[in-house]
């Protein structure tokens, strides 16, 4: 049954709860390296989506999946969660907050660029107007308040976040190719594999099972807000939705909230080219899915 307002009420709880996550992987970064992060959240994300399938019965499903699926899962958990966050954990280790999460958010102009290759489709001039728009935002976000461009850039967290934005898209063009119907079991095969990644790499790491509890929560908080509940309540408010699209277009709101959170909460000043950035890159992704009006 479609809810507009119900949509729109959950929504607006993706929108707060995402709204947190930079400021909680900085917070949780305080207290763990990026590897053990990555694990301890995956290993959440995966407990609760777990009991998410066994409250809607459909954990069996979970062992009907075909080889090929299997695969395929295997695959795509590799690249998110674990590739994706490995990567931008990373980019949180070197960058301040509010540079590593909007250069984050420039994914969906990589995924027409993507779409190029991997799904045939052809790049129009609007595509490649949005891309310089959100490239200057890109500069703007990288320059870090100062008029002298750069000069206190970070060129490895750039291009670490740049990159997470890259494994993404690759992430979403490659889903389409999974035969697993139902969209909470394959997030939780995702977190699964990306779980038994993470601690692969972790345990090829020095000091891997030294957690401090502040970390325990810190990880907690991202398995279950940025990772697993806040998913499926996304999925949800889009199964309610009367116009998807409408929809999705609020979650443009998440990284100016973010912004928010980073000030108040982890104390950082906002600079200006943050804002300016951030509307360059926002502008740039919006542009990009305007339809051309049909003149008749």
């Amino acid at each position: 049954m479609k809810n507009q307002k119900l949509a729109y009420t959950l929504a607006g709880f993706v929108i707060l709860f995402w709204g947190t996550s930079a400021t909680a992987f900085k917070t949780g970064l305080r207290y763990l390296n990026f590897l053990q992060l990555l694990f301890w959240a995956s290993l959440f994300a995966m407990v609760i989506l777990f009991v998410v399938l066994l409250v809607q019965g459909k954990l069996s499903e979970v062992f009907q999946i075909t080889k090929k699926e299997l695969g395929w899962s295997i695959l795509l958990g590799f690249l998110n969660p674990f590739l994706y966050y490995f990567v931008l954990f990373k980019a949180y280790n070197l960058l301040p907050a509010q540079v590593a999460q909007p250069l984050n958010y420039v994914w969906p102009i990589i995924l027409v660029l993507l779409s190029v290759p991997i799904l045939g489709q052809k790049l129009k001039p609007k595509n490649i107007i949005a891309l310089i728009i959100s490239f200057i935002g890109v500069i703007f976000i990288s320059s870090q308040g100062s008029f002298a461009i750069f000069s206190k850039s970070n060129p490895l967290g750039v291009g670490l976040a740049l990159a997470s934005s890259l494994v993404w898209a690759s992430f979403w063009l490659f889903n389409v190719r999974n035969g697993v119907k139902d969209e909470v079991v394959k997030l939780f095969l995702n977190f699964s594999f990306a779980t038994l990644f993470g601690l692969l790499a972790g345990l090829l790491s020095e000091g891997f099972w030294n957690v401090p509890a502040n970390g325990i929560y810190s990880a907690a908080y991202i398995g279950a807000f940025e990772m697993g509940i806040t998913f499926v309540l996304w999925l949800k408010a889009l199964n309610y939705a009367e116009n998807t699209a409408k929809l999705s277009n609020v979650i443009y709101l998440v990284p100016f909230v973010a912004l928010i959170f980073i000030k108040l909460v982890l104390g950082e000043t906002v600079y200006w080219t943050t804002i300016v950035g951030l509307v360059f890159i926002i502008g740039g992704i919006v542009y990009q899915q305007i339809k051309p009006r049909v003149v008749s």
